[in-house]
């Protein structure tokens, strides 16, 4: 059992949604990434997602967007991302990370390394958001292979057959795109996600987490009544970019202390 699928596990024994908040590596600071995943780790997030960034984040809106180009600006890249998994997991061996980008870099870096380097550096999933399922089936074989859950997107436009074809291939999570368009944009249909719940599970064995357009406690308790965990991006990386160095930690802590209060209650 893996640290996603064994955290998951707990949370559902206990009755609790998992809260998985996503940062961009190394914004908006360089050396704050480490710090700030801690700090969320210990005031409640369950799973991390870590954004490799990107030149060309297609999936993502403005936010986002703003968080890449200044960590692409401080030159990181996957192998300081990876160091800074390896540099977490010496502080917390339990809490879940999950990489979250594109594939030019991981194809840059070679496919089999990546793998080997991930599992190495103590990565727990992976997530290529423009890897679709029917053409990574072998990457996804070969993270598996390594004890890396590979992780899925799926959306309201998403196919029988997508998501059939996804349920097979799916581990740890699947993360549901609960709006048409990119990350931080819309307004969420807490009714539309309770609705396309049913026909994803009925393909979906593994858990399904929703992210888009949950921006604070009262969105994220709406949404955790459908779904098995809440994904929070946006929100998050616009609070966190205006911070100074100091405070980054601390701000991120109490968004997340706020959110999983809500998520308990």
């Amino acid at each position: 059992m893996s640290r996603i699928q064994a955290t998951f596990a707990r949370l559902a024994a206990a009755g609790r949604k998992a809260l998985i908040p996503y940062v961009t590596a190394g914004d908006p600071y360089a050396d704050v990434t480490v710090e700030l995943m801690l700090a969320m780790a210990q005031a409640g997030a369950d799973v991390i997602e870590l954004g490799v960034p990107f030149s060309d984040p297609m999936a993502d809106g403005p936010v986002i967007q703003r968080a890449s180009e200044r960590a692409l600006q401080k030159g990181i890249t996957l192998t300081h991302v990876l160091e800074m998994v390896r540099a977490f997991r010496q502080q917390d061996a339990d809490t879940p990370v999950v990489l979250m980008g594109y594939a030019n870099p991981v194809e840059r870096f070679g496919l089999e390394r990546f793998v080997t380097e991930a599992q190495a550096a103590g990565v727990d999933g992976v997530l290529v958001v423009d890897y679709p399922p029917e053409e990574c089936e072998a990457f996804a074989t070969a993270l598996k292979a390594k004890g890396l859950d590979p992780i899925f997107l799926l959306a309201p436009t998403s196919t029988d057959e997508r998501v059939e074809r996804l349920g097979r291939l799916a581990s740890g999570y699947v993360y549901y795109v609960s709006l048409k368009g990119v990350t931080g944009a819309g307004h969420l249909d807490t009714g539309a996600v309770a609705d396309a719940m049913p026909r994803l599970r009925r393909h979906v064995k593994v858990p399904l987490g929703v992210g888009f357009g949950i921006r604070d406690g009262a969105t994220a308790a709406a949404v955790a009544r459908h779904a098995d965990a809440v994904v929070i991006g946006s929100a998050l990386v616009q609070l966190i970019e205006l911070q100074s160095r100091d405070n980054v930690a601390i701000q991120a802590a109490a968004f997340i202390r706020d959110i999983r209060a809500a998520l308990d209650a």
